[in-house]
């Protein structure tokens, strides 16, 4: 973390000097704001929290709750997530408090005596080591509360809205502010009062029953499982000895999916409740907790399973469900105007559960669509940017219903009609896309061809930059390059030095003199007028030598940037290989170099030879504006 720059920090440095909005926000709600967020679910408050970071951009988020979430539903944190959580700034306090998976036990009848269950695969959670971040289970609340301290300690001192409830929203086309929305007071004294906002853009990330997606017209398909669980966070005493780790249990009772939770003593079962019929409507809802409990107990045996507190419990019924898009611009409109409503999270895709994915997928919406609107309200993208979002969340999503409807129905299958053994090795199959690593962009604006990807085959164009162990030169600490990327709208660019670097005339030399200085260099024609040289894109040099064999009097000046009032250096830009874990050989980068250029969201966007510099420059120009 740096700070100091702008003078003597005695205080936090996680809070950011107020700027912008930030200098004086309105308590009240006022009448114009240039984002409305609504909805204070993971979608909406991780939107929220990556505008913060543009304190000219007024962003409100409204909740129809009275205050924070108490208790969340969701509990998954899938690998990909800690690392975004990295980005924010709170991927190491939320791990302490969270309970890390590392294993799954799969449980099956014993051949001998199938009334009884038995111990059978183990494989750990993460078999090929695909990533360094943990796989966690913590309280959805404690999430969303992450993300409010993040929004209150930025230059925007922003924080949710609660107690308003979306009554209606409406696109006129008319003025600065074209979307009015009418929201209603939902607690306090003025329960009730009506309140209308005018926007430039709305966030609907207000859930599965979404308003913001009924006003826009949007159609949720799909299909039902025809199946139902119950679902249940509970203390208790039992004898089952796997109680503190991730299970999978099938038994002749049906099954259930158990799931320790944070705390050492809180766990959740999700209990098989059997097929549902089309002559149900919805009655299994009424299941009470004492049957789930007994339900659960059943399938335990010769378990026991003795409950002392509940903490949370409902019931639901499998479904998969997408909407047909993701803005407000409809089918036959596509490319004559740009979106002005978006929907994100549920209000999009539903499924089960049980892999863990929904609150994850709904974070990535939120995270995609948070900096393009960011980049184009403060100027520095055309509109025709915010059309990305939809196209690629939707790909996402239904990768999700497809993916779901598989494991769902693995997970519901009973003894004899599905292979136990085939459970879990679909479990350790899909790994990558349990942690949410699967997730590749097309090419876009904002997403290269992979004309040259082959200079780095471990960076994949259009997935999320896998992090590699570095050390940094000026300090000689190691540490890992993704992990300096942090939740603050900028671009990152790599420039990953070809041999001999950084000495005169080599290629890493060239590139960077013509980044600095060259009229068609990105950071020229980009960067915004009076702001740092790395306002807009933060570049680093990652040099082949070990870090004792290089000086930073030899690095180009891109790589060390002056700061703050004082002009200070910033010595956090060069890195060198790490003796344990080469980042050239790891992530099969070309020794002849090359350039990595990753998007705010942290997905690469693009992998350039050094040499390359006009193919760079028409690549930044198709989605950043040319500074005045």
């Amino acid at each position: 973390m740096q700070f100091h720059h702008h003078g003597y920090v005695s205080g936090d440095p996680r809070v950011q000097p107020a700027a912008g909005i930030g200098l004086d926000r309105p308590a009240e709600l006022p009448d114009e704001v240039d984002v409305l967020v609504v909805g204070a679910g993971p979608a909406g408050m991780i939107a929220a929290a990556q505008l913060s970071q543009f304190p000219e951009i007024h962003t409100r988020i409204v909740d129809r709750r009275d205050g924070r979430l108490a208790i969340g539903q969701a509990d998954g944190i899938q690998a990909r997530s800690v690392e975004t959580f990295q980005a924010f700034g709170f991927a190491g306090r939320i791990a302490e408090e969270a309970y890390r998976i590392t294993e799954m036990c799969f449980w099956h009848p014993d051949p001998a005596a199938p009334s009884r269950i038995v111990r059978g695969e183990r494989p750990p959670d993460d078999p090929a080591g695909i990533s360094e971040f943990p796989h966690l289970i913590v309280n959805q609340a404690r999430v969303l509360d992450y993300f409010a301290e993040f929004m209150a300690h930025s230059p925007s001192r922003r924080a949710p809205d609660y107690g308003y409830e979306l009554r209606g929203l409406e696109r006129t086309d008319d003025g600065d502010h074209p979307v009015t929305v009418t929201l209603v007071r939902t607690a306090g004294e003025r329960a009730g009062e009506e309140k209308v906002v005018r926007a430039r853009y709305v966030l609907g990330a207000d859930g599965a029953r979404s308003r913001v997606r009924e006003a826009m017209g949007c159609t949720m398909a799909g299909t039902s499982a025809m199946h139902a669980w119950g679902v249940m966070d509970v203390l208790a005493v039992t004898d089952f000895p796997d109680i503190r780790l991730k299970c999978a249990i099938s038994a002749e009772h049906g099954n259930i999916l158990l799931i320790p939770r944070e705390g050492g003593h809180l766990f959740r079962m999700y209990v098989d409740l059997g097929e549902v019929t089309p002559e149900d409507h919805h009655a299994i809802r009424a299941t009470t907790i004492d049957q789930i409990v007994a339900r659960a107990d059943a399938i335990l045996h010769p378990y026991t399973l003795d409950v002392k507190d509940v903490a949370w419990h409902s019931v639901y019924e499998v479904g998969h469900r997408l909407t047909d898009r993701f803005d407000d611009v409809l089918p036959d409109e596509v490319g004559t105007r740009s979106p002005r409503v978006f929907i994100a999270g549920d209000a999009c895709h539903t499924h089960s559960a049980k892999a863990g994915q929904g609150m994850n997928v709904s974070m990535q919406d939120g995270f995609n669509l948070a900096w393009k609107l960011g980049y184009v309200l403060s100027g520095r993208s055309p509109e025709s940017l915010l059309a990305t979002y939809s196209a690629e969340r939707q790909v996402v999503a239904q990768a999700l219903i497809d993916f779901d409807k598989q494991w769902s129905t693995l997970m519901a299958g009973r003894p004899g009609e599905v292979d136990p053994a085939e459970v879990a090795a679909f479990y350790v199959r899909t790994t990558e896309f349990l942690f949410g690593f699967m997730t590749q962009y097309a090419p876009s604006m904002v997403v290269a061809e992979p004309t040259h990807q082959a200079l780095a085959a471990g960076f994949p164009v259009g997935k999320r930059f896998r992090s590699v162990p570095v050390v940094r030169v000026a300090d000689a600490n190691p540490l890992h390059l993704g992990h300096q990327h942090r939740a603050d709208g900028r671009w990152r660019v790599y420039a990953f030095a070809d041999d001999g670097a950084p000495a005169p005339g080599s290629a890493l030399v060239r590139w960077a003199e013509w980044m600095a200085e060259g009229d068609d260099s990105p950071v020229r024609a980009h960067t915004p007028s009076g702001e740092a040289m790395d306002a807009l894109l933060d570049v680093k040099a990652v040099l082949q030598q070990g870090h004792a064999d290089v000086e930073l009097t030899d690095v180009p000046a891109l790589f060390q940037p002056r700061t703050g009032p004082f002009d200070l250096v910033d010595y956090e830009k060069v890195f060198a290989a790490d003796p344990a874990e080469d980042a050239f050989d790891a992530r099969g980068v070309d020794r002849g170099g090359c350039v990595v250029v990753v998007r705010p969201d942290q997905y690469v966007a693009g992998v350039f030879p050094l040499d390359a510099t006009a193919e760079l420059a028409a690549f930044f120009r198709q989605h950043l504006l040319v500074r005045g």
